[in-house]
């Protein structure tokens, strides 16, 4: 039997997170859900648009009186049927597993007990300013870390996330994505060592609904396990997956590093024994919502997750994405002894945890760690007997010599005075875990009645130990939480923060009398600028987005009149022709050169290719050429009003669509290749500007916040990978844009961007 550790064993992991693109059929959908949402393929038999198959426990369950909602066992009718019920619970889990032909062999290995404790494992976009300096071109590991110690104190695995929303800019698949990271496979492998120098396991993502791009010619479970083991990760997470299959298990098991997996939710019971994880959410299906991913607000009992009951040493972690106040999932973690995904960078929307959740998940997080060994008791009991006040529930963990109570109050005040009843046994210690106290028990009758307070919406948790005198662990233990405690959660600030924006400065070029050559004059407006961001996710949302100069916040929605002064445009993007000269004149060669002018061959382009745009190059790049040119970048209004001109148009030669306007659009694993940038005269907008829509993305402005880098990029390209809809969404209509994750030069190039210059007029 395991008991309570004598230090505080600080485990850490890390694990990835979720969500993909539309398809240019979609472009009018702006908001989507994410694939952990019921979307997209689900893995082996669950395609697109197909029906999870039945549960076989929501069955089996009811045999015994018992009450199964998706990923959620409901409790005893009333705290007296509770003996009833908790011996259906018993006897249900042992004839269940049975029918799924359990095996515990993967909570035994040793490579893989770092799981059991886990805990707090957020998803963490590689994009974070946090995490990796550009202008130092390195990672910033200590740093990531050092914040997240100091606002909720720590984590204990990282969910590595290099691929959704950009993957599907370009053909570039999942594993390239990862490939591109800063300093390929050798950079990655320091910074997963990093991260585990610090105590914190790492994972990366599987994204299964990944087929439309290159295509690997490997099953993904072998490209994956070789992949995870390259770098010296230690799990991965199953992007919209029901269940990581069992093939997976071998390949990574037939590497030098087995991986631990965790599917998005685990819904198909029979992968609970070689799933260690898996996600979930707190909330209970409503009647006649989907069976994993409804939602039942109403419910105030807490429910039991399931795949815990079924397994205690599997590890849960609630993940609510878009949840602006998480006690409601840190009150359900805490109650059923599972973990929490503290997430807040969501594909690049920052949704920061307010101070009264990082406050909540420090503490719980420091009780976790003092008493892990027995959060994975089989003896565990939810719902257990011996609450005195109405609205007050708990768990019961039973150990050898010690028990654990993890206590929660659903009621909106707080609740004092006697609390908890428990059969009496001399010589037993109790203490107050949450408050860093020792109890003293009321003894009356062979029973110990135990009387503490519990804030509203609070916590509370008692050990009872008859091992003798506290440890010293314990006691240093007990002083910290002491402290702690003399603040009340309730007076942490509830308020959610949003992260405002700055847009990069474009300096002014020297300005023009007259139109450059390839250029075309631009006359100055009062222009009714109007667009809007096609992210998948996020629907409205302050924070969605970007921030332009003249608006206080981010959001998806903008409508604004804009003074533009005359201008001058390249009549066409640059090309490769074009950008030659200026890497032939200049000597041009990026720090950070990966991806550079990829499809160029010994300094020159590929034959026939001289009138094409430019691609594979950075906004860096593009920015270098136009300082070379005497130009600059446009900003996204003055790009919008020279493709779009006065009346509004919904595309640069009218409103309807015309595919002789554009190039033929490339649908499968390759990329096409840009048209000649004269290759389509009927796409000529108002101005005579060319090839804006449908060639070729094109890079404009740059926005930041304190956490994420993005550039606006306009016109949408040829290439539109198939089979799945969270691909980086195209935006042909002059009304939408896309917004491009930055990180690094070398994984921000893409064989589909381009761009085009400007110069200021007289």
């Amino acid at each position: 039997m395991r008991r309570v550790a004598l230090s505080s064993i600080l485990l850490v992991t890390a694990i990835c997170g979720v969500v993909r693109s539309q398809q240019p059929s979609q472009q009018s959908q702006v908001q989507g859900q994410a694939p952990g949402q019921g979307q997209g393929p689900q893995g082996p038999g669950q395609g697109p648009g197909r029906q999870p198959r039945p549960d076989p426990g929501q069955i089996s369950a009811k045999e015994f009186g018992l009450a199964v909602q998706g990923a959620h066992i409901l409790g005893p009718a009333t705290p007296a049927d509770f003996s009833k019920w908790m011996d259906a619970m018993r006897r249900w889990r042992t004839e269940y597993l049975k029918t799924i032909n359990y095996s515990d062999s993967e909570y035994k290995r040793a490579e893989l007990l770092w799981t059991q404790s886990a805990f707090m494992e957020p998803q963490m976009m590689v994009e974070d300013r946090y995490f990796y300096d550009r202008i130092a071109g390195k990672y910033t590991v200590d740093r990531y870390l050092d914040d997240l110690d100091k606002r909720y104190g720590g984590i204990d695995a990282v969910l590595v996330w290099p691929v959704y929303p950009n993957l599907g800019v370009d053909n570039r698949n999942q594993y390239d994505f990862m490939r591109d990271l800063p300093g390929g496979i050798p950079g990655v492998k320091q910074m997963v060592a990093d991260f585990q120098r610090r105590g914190v396991h790492v994972l990366f993502t599987y994204n299964p609904w990944d087929r439309g791009t290159r295509d690997e010619a490997r099953p993904p479970y072998e490209t994956m396990a070789d992949l995870l083991a390259s770098v010296g990760a230690e799990g991965m997470n199953g992007d919209t997956m029901r269940v990581v299959p069992v093939e997976f298990r071998k390949a990574s098991d037939a590497t030098s590093r087995p991986q631990a997996f965790e599917p998005e939710h685990l819904a198909d019971d029979t992968g609970l024994p070689f799933n260690n994880m898996s996600w979930a959410q707190a909330a209970t299906p409503a009647p006649g919502s989907d069976p994993v991913f409804g939602r039942n607000e109403a419910a105030n009992v807490p429910t039991v997750d399931k795949l815990k009951w079924l397994e205690p040493r599997h590890l849960t972690h609630i993940s609510d994405r878009w949840e602006r106040d998480k006690n409601a999932d840190m009150q359900y973690a805490f109650f059923n002894g599972i973990g929490i995904m503290p997430w807040e960078s969501i594909w690049g929307i920052w949704n920061e945890m307010t101070p009264r959740d990082s406050e909540t998940f420090r503490r719980v997080r420091k009780i976790y760690h003092q008493v892990d060994p027995l959060l994975v008791s089989k003896d565990w009991e939810p719902h257990t007997p011996g609450l005195l006040q109405q609205g007050i529930y708990a768990s019961r963990w039973p150990d050898e010599g010690q028990t654990l109570w993890t206590i929660i109050n659903k009621n909106e005040y707080d609740v004092g005075g006697e609390q908890l009843q428990v059969p009496y046994k001399a010589g037993t210690k109790y203490y107050d875990l949450w408050h860093g106290v020792e109890l003293t028990p009321a003894v009356k009758d062979g029973a110990a009645t135990l009387s503490f307070d519990v804030e509203a919406n609070g916590y509370g948790a008692v050990l009872a130990s008859d091992t003798g005198s506290a440890p010293t662990a314990l006691t240093k233990f007990l002083g910290e939480m002491n402290i702690l405690a003399r603040t009340p959660l309730n007076s942490y600030s509830k308020k959610r923060r949003f992260l405002p924006q700055q847009v990069v400065k474009i300096a002014s070029t020297k300005p023009a009398a007259s139109a450059p050559a390839g250029m075309v004059k631009i006359p100055t407006a009062e222009f009714d600028f109007q667009v809007s961001g096609i992210e998948i996710e996020g629907s409205n949302e302050i924070g969605v987005d970007v921030q332009y100069p003249w608006e206080n916040s981010p959001r998806r929605y903008h409508r604004s009149k804009v003074s533009i002064p005359s201008f001058f445009i390249d009549k066409t993007p640059v090309t490769n022709g074009e950008f030659k000269k200026f890497v032939d004149a200049t000597k041009y060669h990026p720090k950070d050169d990966h991806n550079f002018l990829r499809d160029w061959r010994e300094g020159t382009y590929p034959a026939g290719w001289g009138n094409k745009s430019v691609t594979w190059v950075s906004l860096e790049d593009a920015r270098a050429y136009a300082a070379w040119a005497g130009k600059r970048l446009p900003h996204e209004w003055e790009w919008q009003y020279a493709a779009q001109g006065t009346d509004g148009r919904i595309y640069p030669w009218g409103n309807d669509w015309n595919d002789k306007a554009v190039p033929v659009q490339g649908k499968g694993h390759e990329l096409p290749g840009p048209d000649d940038v004269d290759a389509h005269p009927e796409g000529a907008s108002q101005f005579g500007v060319l090839d804006t829509t449908g060639n070729v993305w094109q890079w404009t402005d740059e926005y930041l916040d304190e956490h994420t880098r993005g550039a606006i990029l306009r016109g949408g390209s040829n290439y539109v990978p198939q089979g799945a809809r969270w691909y980086f969404p195209q935006a042909y209509r002059l009304d939408q844009h896309g917004k491009l994750l930055l990180m690094a030069a070398g994984k921000d190039r893409a064989g589909t961007v381009g761009f085009r210059c400007v110069v200021d007029a007289r």
